[in-house]
């Protein structure tokens, strides 16, 4: 498709915009939203015909890249079909949707709760372990993010957390692994990990562990950095948890569905949870849908104990049979492996170059389609290009280096003093190759900020 500049209708969407539309995260009068007239494949265009390759993925979740003819078509025909239908009722999309993310998800994670996002997966997780183990607590990461509704802010564990934190969701936070940014003054990745587990253990002690419902962990945390854990943590983890009776949530709302170049991150690490959330790449967004993937012992909790919750639209026929698409696109296509192979190939080694020719890249961390590179003024003491929550003028060195990448025809994911490299998973290693060149232009400027 071919972008075709109407500036007129630009004008009526952007004003139509201001005067109605709330948007999240953000003081109204201080934003200026981007007017977007289309998007296919790996690129979106506004109403002046400018086109911008996206490195966000949206919002990390339109894995199989905009306007997937076939996923559309698998709309367009459910509609046609049955376009809604209440969630007691066994439907034909809802039941095979659940039956392709159960034949993919690890170990025996085999029955499926749909939710209408990652935010409200993330509520009815920890409902489940708290009901599971008659416990209250919930153990959760700083450097985290679970979603916006009230139980997964809590859980949270970054500054979006602090204007609902009343700390009185029942949630504890501790440090899980970073070591670029230890709080454990570790030097290898091996006493970073002994380390961080040590910390949860006593965590886990002096909290009482007959408190404790859940540890959930984002399983590659996504929007605080992309942080992989090293070797042994996760199974670690799994380890505590099952020493001391307390249920394993992985949210894998953001590095789930081929986004790390494997179905599920927990599959890089050999680890099973006792319960999983998705989202975002289930149907690469083009219908809201998420859920929770539940272990046998958890589900048998409510085989003849009611469940007490539900959501109007869960498995809505829509998003369910755009599910049911988005996977089999993903198969047909290897669009899994391709994310794996253009990872290893071009991305993190075109980062690394990058990494090696600016001295503001601190360090360049990822896997996959999933990649952070740490944006420092001074490599020597990691001192970010931006302070912690950076806004106004604290933050002008990335708005300049955001700047730069628009105007090289880059979207960038910029998050503090990082921008994360998320493409959808069928970006072309041409596509791939030309966001690198625009970074490197983008990189220049933020180099004009180190000491």
């Amino acid at each position: 498709m071919t972008p075709q500049p109407n500036p007129e209708a630009g004008v009526a969407v952007k004003a139509a915009d201001r005067a109605h539309v709330f948007h999240s995260w953000s003081a109204q009068e201080l934003i200026d939203p981007l007017a977007v007239a289309g998007a296919e494949g790996s690129y979106f265009w506004d109403y002046e015909g400018r086109r911008y390759l996206d490195f966000t993925s949206g919002l990390v979740y339109t894995n199989i890249g905009y306007q997937h003819p076939k996923v559309v078509a698998a709309i367009q025909e459910q509609a046609a079909r049955m376009t809604t239908f209440a969630p007691a009722f066994a439907v034909e999309a809802r039941s095979e949707a659940a039956r392709l993310i159960a034949g993919r998800t690890p170990g025996d994670l085999d029955k499926i709760f749909f939710t209408n996002g990652g935010a409200d997966a993330v509520e009815h997780a920890l409902r489940m372990a708290r009901l599971h183990t008659g416990r209250p607590k919930v153990l959760s990461a700083y450097r985290s993010y679970h979603g916006g509704t009230q139980q997964a802010v809590n859980v949270t564990g970054d500054p979006r957390r602090w204007a609902s934190d009343s700390a009185t969701a029942g949630v504890v936070h501790f440090w899980a692994p970073f070591l670029y940014r230890s709080r454990f003054y570790a030097e290898t990745e091996e006493q970073e990990c002994a380390r961080a587990l040590e910390h949860l253990e006593t965590t886990i002690a002096f909290e009482g562990p007959s408190t404790i419902a859940a540890v959930i962990l984002e399983t590659i945390p996504g929007t605080a950095g992309i942080m992989p854990p090293p070797p042994g943590y996760l199974a670690g983890v799994r380890e505590l948890c099952d020493k001391y009776g307390i249920v394993l949530v992985l949210d894998e709302v953001m590095a789930g569905f081929g986004r790390t170049g494997t179905w599920f991150a927990a599959d890089l690490y050999d680890v099973v949870p006792d319960l999983m959330t998705f989202a975002k790449g289930v149907n690469s967004g083009y219908v809201p849908l998420g859920g929770v993937a539940i272990s046998a012992e958890i589900a048998a909790t409510f085989a003849t104990r009611p469940y007490p919750g539900g959501l109007t639209y869960s498995g809505h026929p829509l998003a369910c049979a755009a599910a049911v698409a988005t996977i089999n696109v993903m198969e047909e296509e290897g669009l899994v492996e391709n994310a794996a192979a253009l990872g290893a190939s071009v991305v993190g080694p075109g980062l690394r170059e990058l990494a090696e020719r600016h001295p503001s890249v601190g360090e360049v961390r990822g896997t996959g389609m999933f990649w952070a590179v740490e944006l420092v003024r001074d490599r020597e003491t990691r001192e970010p290009l931006v302070p912690y929550n950076a806004s106004g003028e604290a933050n002008a060195p990335m708005a300049a280096f955001a700047a730069a990448a628009k105007k090289a025809g880059l979207w960038p994911f910029v998050n503090m003093n990082r921008t994360h490299v998320v493409p959808p998973l069928n970006t072309s290693e041409a596509e791939l190759k030309e966001g690198l060149a625009a970074l490197d232009a983008a990189l220049s400027v933020a180099d004009e900020y180190v000491r």
